[in-house]
């Protein structure tokens, strides 16, 4: 299990990811300077990403990881699925749930559709940055059973970077251990007693849009093509 490092930061609501993402640099500033990779969820966590990496002057993309909702409940994750097609899936929840063989299919389907149409979007103004023998800190705008996360950790794992951390606003706490389990670092800023959804933590939770996401990519791609 990686290590654990809990901000105390409990029950903050932060203004908007922008703040959060701030708040999340500040936790990060050792790896200042280090070429490291800050990654992304979309849509949200490319807002933390992006304020993570132009605090610790990092290089940013995209992680492309789509969550497999439950029926009727699309916003209960019960697993999820990477760019690279790998997936991640709570069998006791979704048995709970009542998420057949036939469903989880039918959504994986769906989600992987998802994921091929945003990397023809975002791939296009940002080629896909390589995470081979890089420090990569992967963020989102929270995780409340972090199935997104650990399906987005999983597989970056596979691509052999230098060391692998996850960084995150607020996680709930049965996500803490599962998490902390696939990154070599978990940075949390708060785990909350009770955590009903990620919007409780956020004064603006607005949708990201994908014009928003396109224009940080882009920025950060002119920025990487500066250093070259």
């Amino acid at each position: 299990m990686g290590r654990i490092r809990v901000i105390s930061y409990e029950d903050r609501i932060f203004q908007d990811r922008r703040e959060a993402g701030r708040f999340l640099s500040e936790a990060l500033k050792k790896f200042q300077g280090r070429d490291a990779l800050v990654l992304g969820i979309p849509r949200g966590g490319l807002v933390v990403a992006a304020e993570i990496a132009r605090a610790i002057g990092a290089d940013m993309d995209a992680a492309l990881t789509r969550k497999i909702g439950a029926p009727l409940q699309p916003e209960l994750a019960i697993g999820a699925l990477s760019e690279s097609g790998q997936i991640y899936l709570n069998s006791a929840l979704a048995a709970q749930v009542g998420a057949d063989e036939e469903y989880i299919e039918q959504e994986k389907a769906r989600q992987a559709g998802v994921i091929k149409e945003r990397a023809q979007q975002y791939r296009k103004v940002r080629p896909k940055a390589s995470v081979t023998d890089r420090l990569v800190i992967v963020t989102d705008d929270g995780a409340a059973t972090g199935a997104t996360m650990l399906a987005t950790l999983w597989s970056l794992r596979q691509e052999k970077p230098q060391r692998l951390i996850a960084a995150l606003p607020v996680v709930s706490g049965d996500a803490v251990e599962i998490l902390a389990g696939a990154a070599d670092e978990l940075v949390v800023l708060q785990v909350p007693m009770y955590l009903a959804g990620i919007s409780q933590f956020y004064g603006d939770f607005s949708q990201t849009s994908d014009d928003e996401v396109v224009g940080i990519l882009k920025e950060f791609a002119a920025r990487r093509g500066r250093k070259l």
